[in-house]
């Protein structure tokens, strides 16, 4: 395992650290201001130091709890949540969440990499369709619950995509964006839930505990700013941002996983 990954209490201070402080602390403003996008960018960026995928998507999962249960809390708050909804997002999420994390300890690393990083790449340009369309689309015949099913299995494979794959779905369905985000937002603390328990029964995961708290560290300095970027920043600017770091990065990942699995014996 690369030593970047290998740290302990002794490595608090040091840059590498510093590094997961800021990774969760970009994550989070965007993901806060757009409502999507945080597991994908931070899954993508962590590939990309040489994370395995099971360990990538743990530790973003990990560090998800928290803000996760943060931005349901609000959401409940605020009341932008529909039940009827959030229930059955839970139910499909949940489910598919265990299969995706439960596949992802399983499989060979390399093939699923590349097979992630096509999905993220995939993911970072429905991100930017969704923003810049705004939603006008209209399909009021998807369903809810396998949509919920597929999400939490992405999601948990991935790394990242509840959002833009669920919240668009409501959205492009016809819903309001206030109660789309509130009821998936929500659904999502226990589909994140689910997949970090699945995680914690098949991996050991001691050695990644400051990458998570990095992630949560800056996450939490983030939550609060991400309203006030959101009401100054252009939406479809935030979009190109996020479109174009995670296909940047996705793109690297795939140069990379491809050389190791098609390099020449």
């Amino acid at each position: 395992m690369d030593a970047i990954w290998s740290i302990d209490a002794s490595d608090i201070f040091t840059v590498h650290f510093a590094l997961y402080i800021v990774l969760g602390f970009v994550a989070q403003l965007i993901d806060g201001a757009l409502g999507q996008a945080y597991g994908v960018i931070v899954t993508t960026a962590l590939l990309a130091t040489g994370s395995p995928p099971a360990v990538a998507s743990a530790s973003t999962h990990a560090a998800e709890i928290v803000t996760t249960g943060l931005a349901g809390g609000s959401h409940i708050w605020h009341r932008n949540v529909d039940w009827g909804f959030s229930h059955a997002w839970c139910r499909g999420g949940v489910v598919g969440g265990f299969a995706g994390a439960y596949v992802l300890t399983q499989v060979p690393e390399d093939p699923v990499k590349l097979l992630i990083s096509i999905y993220l790449l995939a993911m970072a340009v429905l991100i930017a369709r969704q923003i810049y369309t705004g939603g006008r689309e209209r399909d009021h015949n998807m369903p809810t619950a396998p949509i919920g099913l597929a999400g939490g299995f992405f999601d948990a494979v991935g790394g990242g995509g509840w959002g833009s794959f669920v919240n668009s779905t409501l959205i492009t369905r016809g819903e309001s964006a206030r109660c789309s985000i509130g009821s998936a937002s929500l659904a999502e603390f226990f589909v994140t839930i689910a997949v970090s328990a699945t995680f914690v029964l098949q991996l050991d995961l001691g050695g990644y505990v400051l990458v998570v708290l990095g992630l949560i560290i800056g996450g939490a300095v983030a939550a609060p700013l991400a309203g006030w970027i959101s009401k100054t920043l252009p939406h479809g600017v935030l979009a190109a941002m996020v479109g174009l770091t995670v296909a940047s990065l996705a793109v690297y990942n795939l140069i990379s996983v491809s050389s190791e699995l098609f390099a020449a014996p």
